[in-house]
């Protein structure tokens, strides 16, 4: 009796059975497709955890570089997201749940966006029943992101010749209007979408003659060469501007790094190198707006930091680079904790390194405070970094001069510690200083594009190749630092400085402006 009354009830009619066994095998169906799908995607993540391992922990020729990481996750997601459609082709419970679950977690669209609105209407707009006419209810409504691929279009300019039938030799005619590139086709905006097509978004100008040509533009590369060059003439002003603005500030992030160069009386590529100045104050607070600009020098040499930083007497944070530590009495120099760890980390991967382990858990305290503090005003954050940060500070400097003592002097736990010991004064300097940030990341964030750059777009055409990319680099970097679209920033910038813009309000076009500038039209500001 028990196990009988346990049963479920069935029904007796043949219909409704066959309805409840259709049900539950769609149901099995699902399941098992389902199962299917957390089967592949398992399958994937673990492969996934395997490149993540080695590029951490394999030998240094199989890690992973951070754009090919960045790639593996795209393939991979791109791979998961086709096992589960694949399922939900299978099944459609699983695929009513997916589109139920991107609904809840696809957010809006912006509101700046243009709408065009498609109504869909019913076959019939009368009664099925008594043929009377139907009202709208209500409706429902669903946003998709659409694009239209970019097309291109002339400009036509007419200017009409006006004259006066009593007075002979009367002729009025508007004059042409000012072009970027004399004589040549483009409009400033079409230069703009080039230079940031390479500057930018990192695509070689040989790449973009192709995508011309799918739309019947045969452009060569030597074409839209001449309109780089053109456009970086014009902006060097305004980028001339920017650095002095940056060296007239009280605190300045220093870096530089390898940009190959052509080297045209050889025929080969030799090393030139960028160098950086960067500001960014938002962590304390600061109200001067973040900003970079690059220099190209074709060596590293201490004589190029020099040009770097010619005239500058405030506070440069920095790596511990000979180059920079011969400034040491013009400026001072607060030095990079993320180069400090950065040694020990590379031990703590080599295997067993008790004492780096414990140097790198000092050093995240220290980050753990810069966390809780990060945004706060500079003397708020004084005030945390000497009754918290500066103990810690001074008893790992104690701990690592323990350690050393104990070490033979050519391991190279002992050549981290020296690093650490040799560079104290600068890395200290962050606990008398609000303002300070406690490693030189600001800065090198700004040139990580130039990584991208190289691997695209392989080399600059020469010194005057690298001198170009830093003048525009300055600038796209500048904009991305601020918020500002470069492609709109460029078309506004070239229309304005081809079009006479006053050298007295040069500080108006610095890209922290442009929200506020941008927005007028061209011809207002001519």
């Amino acid at each position: 009796m028990g196990a009988t009354d346990s049963m479920p009830s069935l029904p007796e009619d043949p219909a409704a059975l066959r309805a409840l066994l259709l049900a539950a095998l769609e149901q099995r169906d699902a399941a098992v497709a389902e199962r299917d799908a957390l089967a592949v995607r398992n399958e994937h993540l673990h492969h996934l955890l395997l490149k993540l391992k080695r590029r951490q922990f394999g030998q240094k020729s199989e890690r992973l570089p951070e754009d090919q990481l960045l790639f593996a996750f795209e393939e991979i997601e791109a791979t998961l997201a086709t096992g589960e459609a694949e399922a939900g082709q299978r099944s459609k419970a699983l695929r009513d749940q997916k589109a139920r679950r991107r609904r809840g977690n696809r957010g809006q669209l912006p509101a700046h966006l243009p709408r065009i609105e498609q109504v869909l209407l019913p076959e019939r707009e009368t009664c099925p029943c008594c043929a009377g006419l139907l009202v709208e209810i209500g409706a429902d409504s669903a946003e998709r992101l659409d694009v239209l691929p970019a097309r291109f279009r002339v400009l036509v300019t007419r200017r009409p010749k006006l004259a006066c039938r009593a007075c002979p030799g009367v002729v009025l005619q508007a004059p042409a209007p000012e072009r970027l590139v004399p004589g040549g086709l483009p409009t400033e905006a079409t230069v703009a979408q080039v230079l940031v097509a390479r500057y930018a978004d990192h695509l070689p100008l040989y790449r973009q003659a192709q995508m011309l040509a799918r739309q019947g533009l045969t452009l060569g590369r030597e074409v839209l060469a001449d309109w780089l060059g053109t456009a970086a003439q014009e902006i060097r002003p305004v980028v001339r501007r920017l650095r002095e603005i940056l060296l007239a500030s009280p605190r300045l992030f220093a870096d530089e790094t390898t940009l190959p160069v052509l080297d045209p009386g050889r025929g080969k590529v030799k090393k030139g190198y960028a160098w950086a100045l960067a500001r960014d104050d938002r962590p304390w607070g600061g109200t001067d707006p973040p900003a970079v600009v690059f220099r190209y020098a074709p060596g590293r040499g201490q004589e190029h930091a020099r040009a770097l930083l010619a005239g500058y007497r405030g506070i440069v944070q920095c790596d511990g680079y000979a180059a920079y530590k011969a400034l040491a009495g013009d400026v001072t120099l607060a030095f990079c904790w993320a180069h400090v760890r950065r040694g020990f980390f590379d031990l703590v991967k080599g295997g067993a390194a008790p004492i780096a382990s414990e140097a790198l858990q000092r050093i995240a305290a220290l980050y753990t405070i810069e966390a809780e503090i990060r945004g706060r005003p500079a003397m708020e954050r004084l005030a945390v970094r000497q009754a918290r940060s500066r103990p810690l500070v001074a008893e790992l400097f104690t701990w690592l001069e323990a350690q050393l003592a104990r070490l033979p002097r050519s391991s190279p736990t002992a050549e981290a510690i020296r690093y650490a010991m040799n560079h104290r004064q600068g890395l200290e300097r962050f606990l008398d200083d609000g303002r300070i940030e406690v490693d030189n990341n600001t800065v090198e964030r700004t040139i990580r594009p130039i990584c991208l750059s190289r691997k695209n777009a392989l080399f600059a055409s020469g010194d005057d190749g690298g001198a170009r990319w830093a003048a525009i680099a300055s600038l796209v970097e500048t904009c991305k630092l601020n918020g500002v679209d470069p492609q709109r920033y460029f078309t506004d910038l070239l229309t304005r400085l081809v079009n006479g813009w006053p050298s007295s309000r040069i500080d108006e076009l610095m890209p922290w402006c442009w929200a506020s500038v941008g927005e007028q039209t061209s011809s207002a500001a001519a």
